[in-house]
């Protein structure tokens, strides 16, 4: 298995998610305590971030644990689909475009149940890269090593030709435990430096 590749994380990425305040909103909508949405729902996200629910059991849940009816359950979603989207990080994907054909590209999120179809719709990650890696789909997420081992796996590629950009300083200490080179992503300046300099370390 050989090939330069890079890999990519997508929400601080090629998404740019600031938190909206949404669950709060919703706490005080419904006269709740400041975190109850966390303390009631964090395992049904833990869930949802490996794929061990569906969307429609995510959907169920939030309505038996929030005591929602079902515009309510759907409008809760949208606010969290608002969020976990955000917005597009148009220079770097422009970039990323551009490097098509001179690289091996793919991504390796930790992602939620129903991921894969809104991103796509949405933003066309499955045009930008060859493979698509979600935490939802494989049951593991970072800094799990067997997650690098799957984007590796997925891109027939080696870890030490891999070049890992992430907003989260655990998974890159995790993708360089794994074999793989790795960049904090802080601004698409530094970042497009970084991946210029990997590509032309190649031999």
């Amino acid at each position: 298995m050989t090939g330069t590749c890079v890999i990519l994380d997508i929400g601080g990425v090629l998404e740019i998610t600031p938190e909206t305040g949404w669950v709060h909103r919703w706490e005080e909508r419904l006269g709740l305590p400041y975190g109850t949405v966390r303390e009631r729902m964090g395992d049904v996200w833990r869930a949802g971030g490996i794929g061990t629910v569906s969307e429609r059991e995510v959907h169920e849940q939030v309505a038996a644990r929030l005591g929602l009816d079902a515009p309510q359950v759907e409008a809760f979603m949208g606010d969290l689909w608002a969020e976990y989207l955000g917005t597009p990080n148009e220079e770097f994907i422009d970039y990323v475009r551009g490097l098509r054909g001179t690289c091996r590209l793919g991504i390796l999120s930790n992602s939620f149940v129903g991921a894969r179809e809104r991103e796509s719709a949405a933003y066309h990650f499955d045009e930008l890269v060859e493979q698509i890696v979600y935490s939802h789909e494989i049951g593991v997420g970072k800094p799990d090593p067997r997650a690098f081992e799957a984007a590796c796996a997925a891109l027939h590629v080696r870890p030490q030709d891999c070049l890992f950009i992430d907003d989260v300083a655990v998974n890159i200490d995790a993708a360089r435990a794994a074999g793989m080179q790795a960049h904090l992503f802080e601004d698409n300046v530094r970042t497009i430096a970084r991946i210029a300099a990997h590509l032309d370390a190649t031999p």
